[in-house]
C-alpha cells in the first residue's frame, strides 16, 4: 500500500526521518520489508475497539477483538484467511486465540467482587475444555505456551495448563518494582526455566511522557527473582562455538532518563551459563532515537532464531535490528506513522507482526536479497555479513566467503578453511573443487589428512552432500571401516545417491539396498530386490513409489538363475492391481524360449483358473506345449476339466499323435476320425471305451463297433458285447444280436444274450441264446435253458439240437420230454446209438410215477 511505502524509509546515520527522493528505491534495497497484512476496520472492527485492551496476538496465527458495542462479541480473524473473520455474541473482559489451535480463553470479572472467572473452550469442538474462578483479579494474562496460561495479579504470577483438571500453580510474587504497573507483557523461555515480567509506570515529572520500564527475571529453578529496568525482554538460544547444548539468552531493551540524560540501551545476556562449557559473553548496544522521538520508548521485542536478529519496536512506530550474536546494529527505520501497540512473531517468515492504532496490521520480513548486501556495503561490516549469510543461508556474501576461504588456506589454516566452507551460505564452497582442494594437500606423518579435517568439520555441522557423501565413504571402503558408513547413515549424516550405492554394494548388499532405497535409486532397488529373490517387495515398492518396473527385463533376469522364482513373480505379477503388466503369452514364451516347459506349465495353469473364453489360445497352448512333451501332464489337465474353451479338433490331433487315444475319441467330432481311432484297443482302458460308447449316437456306436469286429474279432468282442450290454436300450436288442450275427459271432451273442435273456419272453432270443451257447460249447447252458426256458419253440429248438448232434443229450431229452416229442427223441437217440440215454430217461420216468412212455 502507499502508506506502507512511506514507511520503509531507512534511518540515515543522522536520524533524520524524512525521506528522501528515492524512497521507494530505498524501500526495495531495504533489508527489511514491509506489508499491510490488512486492516482491521476493512473487516468491521470500529477504531475505539483497537487498543491494547480489545485487541489480542499470540501468534501469527489468529488476532482475536473483543467488541462491546452495538453488542457484546468476540471477532477471530484467522491469518489464514482474514477476510472471513469469526464474530460470536460473548461478554467478556479479555479474550485469548491460543497460538497453534483454535481454541479460546476467556477472562470475565464476578459482578459485585474482584474475582475473575475463567474459561477455555474448544471452537471446533464447541465444547468447555476447563474453568476456574481465580479468588483475585488478573490483570494481565499470556498464552506462554500452546498448553499453558500465565496469569498476573496484581500480586503474583500463575500458571494454568489447558490439560487435566489441574487448577493455576503460584509461580512466584511480583517484586516491589512493578508495584502499580501496567503489565504489558510476560515471556518464558524455551525450557520453561526462566520468567520474565515486563510493565511500565508513569514517567518522572520531568519527562512525563517517557514512561519508566520494569522487570522482574525469575529463575524456576533458583526460585530467585531480579528486578532490572527494561521496556521489552525476549529469550533466545544461541550455540556458541565449542558447546554442543545451546545458551538461553535473555535480550532486554530499556530508555532511562537520569539527571537530564537519556540513556537507552539493548542488552544481551546468557542466563545459567554451563559450567566448564563455553559461554555466551554478555553484549549491550544503544538505541539511537532521533530528536524528534526523544519520549518514544521501546513496547515490544521480537527475536528471530531463523535469521539470529533483534527486532525492538517502540510505541511510535521505531524498529531497531540489531544482530543476536554480536549487538551490532542492523537496521533502524520507522515502520508505522500511527503508535504501535501490539506485536508477535511471524515463526514462518523469521520476522513480526504489528498492529497500529489506525488497525493496520503490518507484516516485517527480512529481505533476503538485500540484507547481506546491504550490511556489508551500507553498514561495511563485512564480518557480520558473512556471519549473517553463513547463519540464515542467505546470498550476497558470495566474494567475501570465497575470499575469507582462499586466504586461510593459503595461510594453511585448514581446520579455519574447513570450517567456513562448511558454514559457506547456500552451500557454496561445499562443491566438488573444494574436496579436490584438500585432496591436493600434502599428508604431513603423524597428522590428520586435510581431507579428513574438512570431512569430520561437515560432519559435526549436519549432513555431507551427495558429492561429499561419495568422496568420504569410498575413503571408508578403501579402509575396510563399513561401520563408519553404517553409524552415518544410522545418524543421517550422509545423503544417500545411486553412486554411492553402487559403491557401497562391493562390500555390503543389505546396506547398498538401504542406501538405494533412500536415494530413490528405484531401478537399482528394484534389481536389488531381485537378486535377493524378494519377488514381492519388488511389487510393493513399485508400488509405493509410483515406479513402473521394465518388466520383460526383470522377468528375463530372474529367469536365468531362479526358473521358480520366476514362475512366483510372473503370478505376482498377474494379481497385481489394475491387471498384468505382461501379456499371458508373452510371459509363457519367455519360458518356452529356454526350454522351461514345467514352469510355463505352472503359470499358465495357475492363471487360466477362470477359464474365460478369451482365454482360448492359451488354454490351447499349455495344452499343446504338453501333448508334444509331457503328454501325462496333458491327460492330467483333460482329465481334471478345468478348460473349456481350447481348440478340440486341434487338441485331438494332438491327444492322437501322443497316443492318448480315449482323449483323442472325447475331442474329435467327425465318425470317419472316430472310427480311425478307436480300433487302437490296446492302448484304451475297455471300462472307459465302453462308456465312450454311451456318447455316441445308436448309428455311431454300432458303426464303430462294427470296425472293432472287424479289424480284430477276437481282441474287441468283449469290449463290443460290454458295450452292447451297457447300451442295448439306446441301441436295440435287434441291432445288437444282428451285429454279432453279421459276424457269425456266436461267443457274442452267446455273452450278449446271456445277461438279457431273464428279463425277456422272445422266443426268438431265447431260442438263438440256446443256438450261441450250443455252438460255442456251453452244453450245461443249453441243458439248463432247455429244462427251465417256458418261452423258447420247442419245435425249433428240438430240430436245431437234432441238426446239431450235441455229445450230451439231455437237452433234447428235456425240450422231447417237455413238448410231447418222446417218440422222435428215441428214434434219435436209436439212430444215434445214444441208447444209453434211454435207460437213464426210463429211470427218470419211473422214479416220477409217469408210465405212458414205459
Amino acid at each position: 500500500t502507499g502508506r506502507a511505502r512511506r514507511r520503509t524509509t531507512p534511518l540515515p546515520s543522522d536520524c533524520v526521518l524524512s525521506p528522501p527522493p528515492s524512497a521507494a528505491m530505498a524501500a526495495a534495497n531495504a533489508p527489511i520489508a514491509m506489508r499491510e497484512a490488512l486492516t482491521l476496520t476493512s473487516l468491521g472492527i470500529a477504531p475505539q475497539f483497537i487498543t491494547f485492551t480489545h485487541v489480542t496476538m499470540e501468534s501469527d496465527r489468529y488476532i482475536c477483538v473483543r467488541e462491546t458495542s452495538p453488542q457484546n462479541s468476540v471477532v477471530i480473524i484467522d491469518m489464514a484467511m482474514p477476510s472471513q473473520p469469526l464474530r460470536r455474541p460473548i461478554t467478556a473482559d479479555s479474550a485469548l486465540m491460543n497460538p497453534n489451535t483454535r481454541i479460546l480463553a476467556l477472562k470475565a470479572q464476578i459482578p459485585g467482587t474482584t474475582q475473575d472467572h475463567l474459561q477455555i473452550f474448544n471452537i471446533e469442538a464447541k465444547t468447555k475444555i476447563k474453568s476456574h474462578q481465580m479468588p483475585e483479579q488478573v490483570v494481565f494474562w499470556k498464552w506462554i505456551t500452546p498448553k499453558l496460561l500465565g496469569l498476573v495479579t496484581q500480586a503474583s504470577v500463575y500458571h494454568w495448563s489447558i490439560e487435566g483438571d489441574s487448577e493455576p500453580i503460584k509461580m512466584f510474587d511480583r517484586t516491589a518494582n512493578l508495584a502499580n504497573n501496567q503489565i504489558i507483557n510476560y515471556r518464558c523461555d524455551p525450557a520453561e526455566k526462566w520468567l520474565v515480567l515486563i510493565g511500565i509506570a508513569p514517567g518522572a515529572p520531568e519527562r512525563p511522557q517517557l514512561v519508566k520500564g520494569n522487570m522482574q527475571l525469575f529463575s524456576v529453578d533458583q526460585q530467585r527473582s531480579q528486578a532490572l529496568e527494561a521496556h521489552a525482554a525476549s529469550f533466545a538460544t544461541f550455540k556458541v562455538p565449542g558447546n554442543e547444548n545451546p545458551s538461553t539468552l535473555i535480550c532486554f531493551a530499556s530508555k532511562a532518563s537520569n539527571a537530564g540524560t537519556l540513556t537507552s540501551k539493548l542488552h544481551i545476556i546468557e542466563l545459567g551459563a554451563q559450567p566448564g562449557k563455553p559461554g555466551f559473553s554478555k553484549k549491550q548496544a544503544d538505541l539511537f532515537f532521533p530528536p524528534d522521538f526523544q519520549d518514544d520508548f521501546p513496547v515490544a521485542m521480537q527475536i528471530s532464531q531463523k535469521y539470529g536478529l533483534v527486532y525492538v519496536i517502540t510505541k511510535l512506530g521505531l524498529l531497531f535490528v540489531y544482530d543476536l550474536e554480536t549487538a551490532a546494529a542492523v537496521y533502524r527505520n520507522r515502520i508505522s506513522p500511527d503508535p504501535i501497540f501490539l506485536t508477535a512473531e511471524s515463526s514462518t517468515t523469521g520476522g513480526f507482526y504489528a498492529i497500529n492504532r489506525r488497525g493496520q496490521v503490518l507484516h516485517a520480513t527480512v529481505n533476503d536479497a538485500t540484507v547481506v548486501p546491504f550490511v556489508s556495503g551500507q553498514l561495511n561490516n563485512l564480518e557480520l555479513a558473512v556471519n549473517l549469510a553463513k547463519r540464515a543461508n542467505l546470498p550476497g556474501a558470495e566474494n567475501l566467503v570465497v575470499q575469507r576461504f582462499q586466504e586461510l588456506f593459503a595461510q594453511t589454516k585448514y581446520k579455519e578453511a574447513a570450517e567456513l566452507a562448511a558454514e559457506s551460505p547456500q552451500g557454496l564452497l561445499r562443491t566438488p573443487e573444494t574436496v579436490a582442494k584438500f585432496q591436493s594437500v600434502p599428508v604431513q606423518a603423524g597428522q590428520t589428512p586435510p581431507l579428513l579435517q574438512y570431512f569430520g568439520t561437515l560432519l559435526t555441522r549436519g549432513k555431507l552432500n551427495a558429492y561429499e557423501s561419495l568422496e568420504l565413504s569410498r575413503l571408508v571402503v578403501n579402509q575396510n571401516k563399513k561401520n563408519l558408513l553404517e553409524n552415518w547413515l544410522a545418524e543421517d549424516k550422509l545423503e544417500c545417491s545411486e553412486e554411492l550405492g553402487d559403491l557401497v554394494k562391493t562390500v555390503d548388499n543389505d546396506l547398498a539396498l538401504k542406501i538405494y532405497i533412500k536415494a530413490r535409486a528405484t531401478p537399482k532397488v528394484v534389481a536389488a530386490f531381485a537378486e535377493r529373490r524378494e519377488f514381492d517387495k519388488i511389487l510393493i515398492y513399485s508400488k509405493q513409489v509410483g515406479y513402473t518396473p521394465d518388466y520383460l527385463f526383470l522377468l528375463q533376469t530372474i529367469l536365468r538363475t531362479d526358473p521358480q522364482g520366476a514362475v512366483n513373480f510372473a503370478l505376482m505379477m498377474s494379481q497385481m492391481e489394475g491387471g498384468c503388466p505382461l501379456d499371458y503369452n508373452t510371459i509363457t514364451d519367455l519360458f518356452l524360449q529356454r526350454n522351461m516347459i514345467r514352469e510355463a506349465t505352472a503359470f499358465l495353469l495357475d492363471v487360466l483358473k477362470p477359464n474365460l473364453e478369451e482365454h482360448a489360445f492359451l488354454q490351447t497352448k499349455v495344452l499343446e506345449i504338453n501333448l508334444v512333451t509331457y503328454p501325462n501332464v496333458a491327460d492330467a489337465i483333460l482329465a481334471n476339466g478345468m478348460f473349456s474353451h481350447y481348440d478340440r479338433p486341434r487338441i485331438a490331433q494332438l491327444c492322437e499323435k501322443a497316443g492318448l487315444y480315449l482323449r483323442a475319441l472325447q475331442h474329435y467330432a467327425e465318425l470317419p476320425d472316430i472310427k480311425r481311432v478307436i480300433v487302437n484297443t490296446h492302448a484304451i482302458e475297455p471300462q472307459a471305451l465302453v462308456e465312450f460308447f454311451g456318447t455316441l449316437s445308436k448309428e455311431w456306436a454300432l458303426e464303430c463297433m462294427k470296425d472293432l469286429l472287424l479289424v480284430n474279432l477276437r481282441g474287441n468282442l468283449q469290449i463290443v458285447v460290454q458295450a452292447a450290454k451297457e447300451y442295448c436300450e439306446q441301441l436295440g436288442v435287434d441291432a445288437c444280436i444282428k451285429l454279432f450275427e453279421q459276424f457269425k459271432s456266436y461267443e457274442g451273442l452267446y455273452f450278449f444274450l446271456g445277461s438279457y435273456l431273464s428279463s425277456s419272453e422272445d422266443p426268438d432270443i431265447h431260442f438263438k441264446y440256446i443256438e450261441s451257447a450250443a455252438r460255442t460249447g456251453q452244453i450245461k447252458e443249453v441243458e439248463r435253458v432247455t429244462r427251465e426256458s417256458n418261452f423258447y419253440d420247442a419245435e425249433k429248438t428240438k430240430n436245431f439240437l437234432m441238426e446239431a448232434k450235441l455229445p450230451d443229450a439231455r437237452p433234447l431229452i428235456n425240450v422231447c420230454d417237455r413238448f410231447g416229442f418222446v417218440p422222435d427223441l428215441t428214434h434219435y437217440l436209436y439212430t444215434n446209438n445214444m441208447l444209453r440215454y434211454i435207460e437213464g430217461y426210463v429211470q427218470k420216468v419211473y422214479n416220477s410215477h409217469e408210465f405212458s412212455f414205459i
